[in-house]
């Protein structure tokens, strides 16, 4: 019992790890789309800062499981730069990369249970 509970722990860091990776993306996307220096300084170097604290993370639950089962989890940035651009960026996306991505989710569903 107590392997699977540290199975869901490292799980929900990769998920955490996926979503601060994700968010770097919108910050540098934010930093070289802005109008000023200011903005490109300050979003880019947030941007680093969220993808250090990822990378922190993942090599933290590198060095107690398989990088087989957590790169797998990797897959799960393509979902949330999708949602989050279409969201927050009001990116259009085409019906035919929502099936990649939900392609790319079930993959990384099946992974994670295994």
């Amino acid at each position: 019992m107590a392997e699977v509970n540290i199975k869901k722990y490292f799980a929900v860091l990769l998920v955490v790890s996926t979503l601060l990776g994700a968010f770097g993306q919108l910050s540098f996307k934010a930093g070289v789309s802005g109008s000023s220096t200011y903005e490109l300084v300050a979003f880019v170097l947030l941007g680093f800062i969220l993808y250090g604290i990822s990378t922190i993370i993942y090599f933290y639950i590198l060095s107690r499981t398989s990088l087989g089962w957590a790169y797998s989890f990797s897959g799960l940035s393509y979902l949330f730069t999708v949602v989050f651009a279409a969201a927050l960026l009001g990116e259009v996306i085409s019906p035919l990369r929502w099936a990649g991505v939900i392609v790319i989710v079930a993959g990384v569903a099946i992974i994670g249970i295994s």
